[in-house]
């Protein structure tokens, strides 16, 4: 079983940073920031080969999202030949990768606001102290806070936005997991 959780591990990573990529291309983040380097790293070799066969349309970026969902769609047939020694592929996979990509997108979304948060406690000036994560993390969070904010009245100087975010994405999470109970568990 510790296979199984290693080789799921990795697998959800190498999907999370390419959507880290996707949303960083999406909200037009420096990607000369040693943070954004790395994730280019990371992503390069696959997605290098992709680019040619899936060009960029405008800050969209199809080749990691394309990588993405493939991903997905491979992981839980490979843990099932881990697991059983079997190999079985469906059309089925499909659907079961997308709801893997939604699942994964979600965890992405929860850490970068949590990181946030957690960076926020550190320093409230982000001027000439902050790390180059510190930006790109901002820059990917203010995307989906920004909107709450607007809706939210003035709480005094105190931000909720960030435990709104949480909580939005904890019910869809009960929701997916009371929809699609015999596999959300294992994506």
């Amino acid at each position: 079983m510790l296979i199984i959780f290693f080789v799921k591990t990795l697998i959800n990573l190498y999907i999370m940073m390419m959507l880290l990529r996707f949303w960083m291309q999406l909200t037009h983040c420096d990607f000369s920031n040693t943070f954004s380097q790395l994730i280019v790293k990371i992503t390069q070799p696959v997605i290098g080969r992709l680019n040619g066969i899936f060009p960029s349309l405008g800050n969209f970026d199809s080749a990691s999202l394309i990588v993405a969902l493939t991903f997905a769609m491979i992981k839980l047939p490979i843990l099932t030949l881990i697991d059983m020694h079997v190999f079985i592929y469906n059309h089925i996979y499909l659907l079961v990768g997308l709801l893997a990509l939604l699942k994964i997108a979600g965890e992405l979304v929860f850490w970068i606001v949590f990181i946030r948060t957690l960076l926020s406690w550190r320093s409230h000036e982000c001027s000439h102290k902050c790390s180059h994560m510190d930006v790109i993390i901002y820059k990917l969070s203010e995307l989906l806070m920004h909107p709450i904010r607007l809706i939210l009245p003035d709480m005094g100087g105190i931000d909720f936005s960030a435990m709104i975010v949480i909580v939005i994405l904890y019910v869809l999470n009960h929701i997916s997991a009371e929809l699609f109970s015999e596999i959300w568990y294992r994506l």
